[in-house]
């Protein structure tokens, strides 16, 4: 009977572990999908933020084209109020924004897995005037 007095013991820490990293890819996981939408969010409102910045010349002219200067500058502006990086490009009236941000690993971290980077691009148009939507 003294023989099996440490069965038990290997088969809890089996089963702790076990738990700890389902735990882990719970959490850790939650917190991905949730930097993913993040990184989303911040790279379609720096796509944004850069495609305001339309030349005055241009704009008066009726057409939208975004300075390539002052939208690159916007699009920095923004992104430092971030935890993100990002690059941009700027074609015609067209803003690109590519962001990446890295996600701590809580409890996978344990295990050794290393901490990820999520990435996201968005686009944003300028346009002008208004358009009919209907009564």
């Amino acid at each position: 009977m003294h023989r099996e007095a440490g069965n038990l013991s290997v088969f809890v820490v089996i089963v702790t572990m076990a738990m700890l990293l389902t735990a882990g890819l719970v959490l850790d996981g939650g917190r991905l999908l949730a930097a993913r939408r993040q990184a989303g969010d911040i790279a379609g409102n720096a796509a944004r933020a850069g495609a305001q910045a339309v030349g005055e010349h241009e704009l008066r002219s009726g057409r939208a084209v975004v300075d390539p200067v002052d939208g690159h500058d916007a699009v920095v502006a923004y992104l430092a109020s971030t935890p993100a990086t990002g690059d941009a490009r700027i074609t015609g009236d067209t803003v690109a924004v590519d962001v990446r941000m890295p996600v701590r690993m809580l409890l996978l971290g344990l295990a050794g897995v290393g901490d990820p980077t999520v990435t996201a691009t968005r686009q944003a148009r300028a346009a002008t005037g208004v358009s009919d939507g209907g009564p």
